[in-house]
């Protein structure tokens, strides 16, 4: 037998800054998690509940071959996207009209993996709900979640997240290493060392160091935003301001103060310290969702008592306060609140009675954003455009929930998510914007009323305008979602709509998606007449973005009609225009298509070349579902002269649709079935099932590597064939593993300390790569360890 090394997928953001103690509380974590299928931290903000799951998601990577992954949930106002928000972190595309939970359960019924979800308590309810549902369908999957309450599901464990460990005020001096062996000394020093270079704990400075960090009550964030004045003052400086601090609040009695009270009053001396116009954009910063950059600051936050010019001086002033965090690299620069801080700053804005005006100018800001994203969509910067609107979904979430819950903003939401048309389908999210679209459409605002019976007819033909274009955009996404009947009602409204307005841009609209059902439903005549009035409509309405959309479809239906000739005409007037824009979305699909024409016609290398460059096009984007439909036309063209090849990519391809709930593009299931069936011909039923299967057991990674011909990533060599990497105490406890004991039994065995035999058992799968006791066993039996067998 041989064990090879699993592949550790860990998706957690990257650590800004040092992690430093929480050693015991990281082991009773992970006890925890051995045991129990949802463990809960909990305790005030602050207290370092986040960074302790991450680091112990981090640590436990190798025991969840299917992933850690983190779910933040801080940003997340609505309810009801709780489910969506999880797909997305945990990246699955489904393009099925499935209710979500359902999707989701199918995804992690076969799965072993550690969901973290972060900041539960404003979602406590569904956050349970959602938690019971996925844990009773996926008995593979751990939960560690983070919250200032309980979730209250059966089962969960639950873990108090304390202050870190200080020292004790007893009148007596402590050396000035037994001080450091603090987690909250070794804090102060590492976050004042950041900011005053060469900064120590000395015989001098300790008392004073171990006053503040007991005065903070051991608290993370508040030692890390007190640590940031020592830049300006020193560190007795420090101790003298904070005692005065808490003296006032508490009116002189030298109790110890409760622990939210603590961090509240340092956020309050923060705040106190910051200029009037820095708590004036500090308050303003609140209504983003997710983080921001400076040009969004800019907009948004300036007026009123800030210049434009004078935001990104109070930004840098922010950051050096640590009441902003700079994120991103030297050529993408984001701020973000820590929640702890942002709900601060909303608390004193809806003081200020300023709240409803800065969230229109958010949304306003954030409409304009959608709307030149969607004009930039078909030109050189589309890459660039993709990913701004996809830093910023979080935003756009906040700002189609203000448009959703503030009476005569309907049509203002239909607008930004109709925009975002392009990146909706380009990030596999068809689920969310249908249902933004759906309510915003049920408000009844969103029609005739929108504008108010004296705005006069030009704003009654923009509303009507805005609910056409939203229902045709509506009916697009539940075509593809192959909801055909409820696509062809909206598409109804729509006309009816469109006959009342002027232009041809609707109407274009309309036939275009009319003409994808219908091709999608394998009536092609019919499909490429409609697709002609839609690009004749697109034509007279200036729109070069939906000519090319449309053409690359018309083509396609007239190479399934056997008319080669003007197949190749669209196909390669779609392209023209594309390289034109210097555009990589449309081409992609375009060269698609295409080159299934092109091997059509004989021409295989020059065929299997374009499904390539389609891919490189779509990479960029993360496109998953196009590169899947690239890897099946690539397993057609191997059928015929390479059909293990083909069987190989047959195999990887069926395991992409899995994720997407089946094959779309059905009217060209025949060139999969003739294909196919080629492939079992040439290899005999045996050797096509066997390709097959190692197809379907390729990493998506290495499916696209074998597709594209880029070396694999070799297997990890069997660690038998090495050698042993382990210490004889961890050889002798190798054995014991083999034999089926357990790490209680083994530290009675070896009269050693329970905790020292889990330690011991956690460096072995660690030394081996394995995440399980059982791959030792197999190692060990593969070494000819076990007792009765000679090495």
């Amino acid at each position: 037998m041989t064990t090879t090394a699993p592949n550790v997928s860990c998706h957690l953001p990257a650590e800004l800054n040092s992690f430093i103690g929480r050693r015991h509380e990281i082991a009773e974590v992970k006890r925890l998690l051995a045991d129990a299928r949802l463990v809960t931290l909990i305790g005030v903000g602050g207290v370092g509940k986040t960074r302790l799951a991450m680091r112990v998601g981090f640590d436990l990577r190798r025991s969840y071959p299917d992933g850690v992954w983190l779910v933040e949930l801080a940003g997340l106002e609505s309810p009801e996207l709780l489910v969506q928000t999880v797909m997305e972190c945990l990246e699955i595309q489904d393009r099925s009209v499935r209710p979500s939970i359902e999707v989701l359960t199918d995804h992690l019924r076969d799965k072993r993996m550690l969901l973290i979800l972060d900041n539960c308590e404003h979602l406590l309810d569904e956050c349970a709900a959602v938690a019971e549902t996925l844990m009773r369908a996926a008995p593979g999957l751990r939960i560690l979640a983070t919250s200032r309450q309980t979730l209250g599901v059966v089962g969960e464990q639950m873990m108090p997240v304390p202050p870190m460990p200080m020292p004790e005020f007893d009148g007596s001096r402590s050396s000035t290493d037994s001080l450091k062996q603090f987690d909250a000394i070794r804090l102060f020093a590492d976050r004042s060392q950041s900011v005053l270079p060469g900064f120590e704990v000395t015989d001098d400075n300790q008392d004073s160091v171990a006053r503040i960090v007991r005065r903070l009550d051991g608290i993370p964030l508040a030692i890390e935003l007190a640590a940031v004045r020592l830049r300006a003052i020193s560190v007795e400086q420090l101790l003298a301001r904070l005692d005065d601090r808490f003296r006032l609040l508490t009116m002189g009695a030298r109790t110890a103060m409760p622990r939210q009270q603590t961090l509240r009053a340092l956020i309050d001396w923060s705040y106190g310290l910051c200029t009037e116009q820095e708590r004036l954009l500090w308050a303003r910063l609140s209504v983003f969702s997710g983080g921001l950059d400076l040009e969004a600051a800019e907009h948004v936050c300036a007026g009123d008592g800030i210049e434009p010019d004078e935001v990104v001086d109070l930004v840098v002033g922010l950051v050096g306060k640590s009441v902003l965090a700079r994120e991103g690299d030297q050529t993408t620069v984001r701020y973000r609140l820590l929640e702890t801080i942002r709900q601060y700053g909303r608390d004193r804005l809806r003081e200020s009675g300023d709240e409803a005006a800065l969230r229109a100018r958010h949304r306003d800001w954030f409409a304009d954003l959608a709307s030149r994203g969607q004009r930039e969509w078909f030109g050189p910067d589309q890459v660039a455009w993709f990913n701004r609107l996809r830093a910023e979904h979080g935003n756009f979430r906040s700002a189609l929930d203000h448009c959703l819950t503030t009476p005569g903003e309907a049509v203002r939401g239909l607008a930004i998510a109709t925009a975002l048309r392009f990146y909706w389908i380009a990030t596999g999210s068809l689920r969310e914007p249908r249902d933004w679209l759906d309510r915003l459409l049920a408000v009844g605002d969103a029609g005739d009323d929108a504008a108010g019976p004296a705005a006069g007819p030009a704003a009654g033909d923009a509303a009507a305008t805005a609910r056409a274009n939203a229902l045709c955009v509506n009916a697009r996404l539940a075509v593809l979602q192959s909801d055909f009947a409820l696509a062809a009602d909206m598409l109804e409204e729509a006309r009816e709509l469109a006959k009342r307005l002027d232009g041809a841009a609707i109407p274009a609209e309309i036939s275009y998606v009319s003409g994808l059902a219908t091709l999608l439903q394998r009536d092609i005549t019919g499909a490429a007449a409609l697709l002609e009035e839609a690009v004749a409509g697109y034509r007279e309405a200036d729109a070069p973005m939906g000519v090319v959309n449309t053409l690359l479809y018309l083509a396609t239906a007239h190479s399934l009609l056997g008319h080669p000739d003007e197949a190749v005409t669209r196909f390669k007037e779609g392209l023209e225009a594309c390289e034109a824009r210097a555009d990589h979305w449309f081409r992609s699909y375009t060269l698609w298509v295409y080159g299934i024409e092109v091997w059509r016609e004989g021409d295989v290398a020059r065929a299997v070349e374009m499904e390539r460059e389609a891919i490189r096009l779509k990479r960029p984007f993360d496109d998953r579902l196009g590169t899947a439909l690239c890897i099946e036309a690539l397993a057609w063209m191997a059928a015929d002269g390479t059909p293990e090849r083909a069987a190989v990519l047959f195999g990887a391809s069926q395991e992409r649709w899995r994720s997407f709930g089946a094959p779309p593009f059905g009217y060209l299931s025949g060139h999969h079935d003739a294909s196919e069936a080629l492939a079992r011909e040439r290899l005999g039923e045996e050797g096509f099932e066997a390709a097959f299967r190692r197809g379907t057991e390729l990493t998506p990674a290495d499916a696209l590597a074998y597709a594209m011909c880029e070396s694999v990533k070799p297997a990890k060599p069997a660690v038998a064939d090495q050698a042993s990497p382990l210490t004889r105490r961890e050889m002798e406890i190798a054995r014991l593993v083999a034999q089926g004991m357990t790490n209680k039994a083994i530290a009675s065995a070896l009269v050693i300390a329970q905790r020292t035999a889990e330690g011991h058992v956690e460096h072995i799968l660690t030394k081996l790569g394995f995440n399980s006791r059982s791959q030792i066993a197999a190692w060990v039996s593969e070494q000819g360890l076990l007792p009765g067998r000679s090495p």
